[in-house]
């Protein structure tokens, strides 16, 4: 065998290895969204199409049909998932989205022609000759690789700035193999042939390529890429330095491969300009490889690490929203995450009982961290102290933050670096955690400085939209006591007519005329009342406490919404007793309105069930139906916010606020699992130790959120 052809054997052999192995990992990892599947699809044929190219290296013995066949397969299976991935992205623009799939359908109507052995049927019809189709199969193969190149410049073009990290991988693996199909393709058109040289490099072309669309593939796609340079002048010369001295010691090395070479130093030359170009490109849209050189310029150019009027004014920025259209958490995370090149992190927000819970990820994964709040050993040191932790710093000498202790999945999660604290008026609002920067950094003073002075800034930003949000809250609660204001003055009029004919009933109760005028006072005063009721629907008083026994409330509850479809079950109604210190009235109006919108949300056929469990230290409610479901967004950030409801005129947007208010207030928690489609899952756990003093104001609670 040829030098060429077992080097053009090996090539394809390995890029046939690194696809099989992609999808294999794509299959394992697969989450049944259709560009998983065309995804899977193109690597899969990929894999086939490289190992028959492997063979015949090696043998040439493979018959040219099936070659030919899946050349094009190959591509257009390509097309096709990325002609996925930017109609996803046009989905706001229907006409853009129409030409697309016009364009996208005709390519594969013709290129699915000529995966047939077309070069047959010139044996049939005098009037095609061979040659003919064979340069109609190269000028298809040239259209599909300028079709590729045209979507990858439209997905990059059209992905957000800030998302781009997440598919430039993709678009430059893919891309790069589009790019070495036309220049291959459109040599044999112009020549007539096809150069064997080109043909065999093309297999280590795409081992080189397949490594950098596993690294697309690994990545979140919502993550984002973003750079911001203090240096701007000094940045750009010493990068454009760089990438001139590499490009001359290729060029230097490609000249001493194409001079001693001897015979096969065409393709080798080809196949190393090809890897050095992808490796620069690779290099100028690196975030880690810009992260080393901007920390290089800091330490050797400049005696502060910061440009601090334009770290200051792009921290503006981002936290106002002109740069990142995100919400407040994230854009923190973000903004600090840039201070220290770090791609991404978590962030705990405190609440008014004085825990801090999680909020959200920004460019780093959920499943590496522990979502519970903060401990209260760490939300103390934060709030005395206000420092910025280095986990680093803290597992080499821990006594460096006296009186701290972390939990253990901190430090156990290599990807993590620093927590900052957000601080606030000398208040802790808040908790960052940063995953590891891009680069190796030594945290010293000036890092932590700018950490906790952007900190404070982010604070006040946080500081602002909680005071905004609660005083949207007291408007619409002074809009409801205006609401319930009105309602009284109408009972106060009921209640004298009322008056007035028990007054003067002794005296008429023989005077039919008046026995009549009191018929149709009580009748327009029922009317009334009703209309009122429709509307409250029933005030609950509070502050009794008296032994409850769980299991015979939630049979009451349950009994009482028969009357509505579907009808509720009780699946443990024979179970051992369950008493609770407790307002019986609220408590079973809590349930009443959990069991009322479970009902609402499902269909007459469907199903809804209560359950209860009881440990011994605690109880635990559960009612869960089959209707309609919520995303997670609208259970995280309008389910229980008063006065948001989806009911219109029909509800308040009060009963499940007051619902959760009411379990917190005996120190229980209410938990909402739901998934559109499939239903909810209400869990109220109550302790069962000495009641809490529940609150004195007196909500509706039986009204439909």
């Amino acid at each position: 065998m040829r030098f060429l052809d077992t080097f053009g054997a090996i090539g394809y052999a390995l890029s046939a290895l690194l696809y099989g192995g992609l999808g294999l990992l794509l299959l394992t990892s697969w989450r049944g969204r259709m560009q998983g599947i065309l995804l899977f699809t193109a690597v899969l044929v990929s894999a086939a199409w490289a190992a028959l190219l492997a063979a015949q290296a090696a043998w040439q013995a493979t018959d040219m049909a099936w070659i030919w066949a899946l050349e094009v397969l190959r591509n257009l299976t390509w097309l096709v998932f990325l002609g996925r991935l930017l109609d996803l992205q046009l989905e706001g623009s229907p006409a853009q989205q129409a030409t697309l799939r016009r364009w996208l359908g005709a390519l594969l109507l013709v290129g699915t022609v000529f995966v047939f052995p077309v070069e047959d049927l010139a044996g049939r019809w005098w009037f095609l000759g061979t040659a003919d189709l064979t340069t109609a199969r190269l000028a298809v193969q040239v259209s599909l690789a300028v079709a590729g190149l045209a979507l990858i410049e439209q997905i990059f073009r059209n992905t957000p700035w800030q998302h781009r990290w997440g598919v430039k991988f993709l678009c430059l693996s893919i891309g790069s193999l589009f790019a070495f199909d036309f220049f291959l393709y459109a040599d044999a058109l112009l020549f007539k042939r096809l150069d064997a040289e080109i043909w065999l490099a093309r297999g280590a072309a795409n081992t080189l390529a397949v490594p950098l669309l596993g690294v697309a593939v690994a990545r979140n796609p919502q993550w984002s890429f973003d750079f911001f340079v203090s240096r701007t002048f000094v940045f750009h010369s010493t990068a454009f330095l760089a990438a001139g001295i590499y490009l001359l010691l290729m060029s230097l090395v490609g000249y001493y491969i194409r001079y001693y070479g001897g015979a096969w130093s065409s393709v080798i030359q080809t196949v190393f300009f090809f890897g050095a170009g992808l490796v620069l490109i690779v290099l100028l849209f690196s975030g880690v490889f810009r992260s080393r050189i901007r920390v290089f310029i800091s330490k050797h150019f400049f005696s502060y690490r910061y440009d601090y009027r334009e770290e200051w004014l792009h921290l503006i920025g981002v936290l106002s929203g002109k740069v990142l259209e995100a919400s407040l958490p994230e854009r923190i995370v973000f903004a600090l995450g840039e201070l220290v090149d770090s791609p991404g992190g978590a962030i705990w927000l405190c609440t008014e009982q004085g825990t801090c819970e999680f909020q959200c990820c920004w460019n780093f994964g959920e499943h590496l961290i522990n979502k519970d709040p903060v401990p209260p050993g760490l939300h103390g040191f934060l709030s005395r102290q206000g420092w910025v932790i280095d986990l680093e710093q803290y597992a080499r000498d821990p006594e460096s933050y006296e009186g701290l202790d972390l939990p253990p999945w901190m430090l156990e999660c290599r990807a993590l670096r620093l927590v900052v604290p957000l601080i606030h008026a000398d208040a802790l609002l808040g908790v960052v955690l940063l995953a590891r920067p891009r680069s190796p950094q030594t945290i010293d003073w000036e890092i932590t400085d700018m950490l906790k002075i952007a900190a404070r800034q982010a604070a006040s930003y946080l500081a602002l939209e909680q005071a905004a949000k609660a005083l949207a809250e007291a408007e619409q609660f002074a809009g409801f006591n205006r609401l319930s204001a009105f309602i009284i003055h109408d009972l106060k009029n009921l209640i004298a007519q009322l008056s007035l004919i028990a007054r003067n009933g002794e005296r008429h109760r023989n005077n039919p005329a008046f026995v009549d005028d009191a018929l149709v006072t009580v009748r327009n005063s029922v009317d009334k009342m009703n209309r009122l009721l429709a509307q409250l629907r029933g005030a609950m008083p509070g502050g009794r406490q008296d032994p409850v026994e769980l299991r015979a409330l939630l049979v009451e509850a349950v009994a009482e919404r028969q009357g509505q479809e579907p009808k509720p079950r009780f699946t443990d109604p024979e179970g051992p007793p369950c008493t609770l210190t407790v307002d019986r009235d609220r408590l079973g109006a809590v349930i009443g309105h959990i069991v009322q919108n479970a009902q609402d949300a499902s269909r007459k056929d469907g199903s809804v069930a209560v359950g209860l469990v009881c440990n011994g230290d605690q109880a635990t409610i559960v009612v869960e139906d089959n209707g309609a479901g919520m995303d997670a967004t609208f259970v995280r950030e309008r389910l229980f916010k008063p006065f948001d409801t989806t009911k219109g005129l029909a509800g308040m947007g009060i009963g499940a606020y007051e619902c959760r208010e009411f379990i917190r207030s005996l120190r229980g928690q209410v938990s909402v699992d739901s998934v559109p489609g499939q239903g909810t899952r209400f869990t109220v756990t109550i302790p069962l130790g000495n009641p809490a003093k529940a609150p004195t104001t007196t909500h509706v609670l039986t009204e439909a959120s």
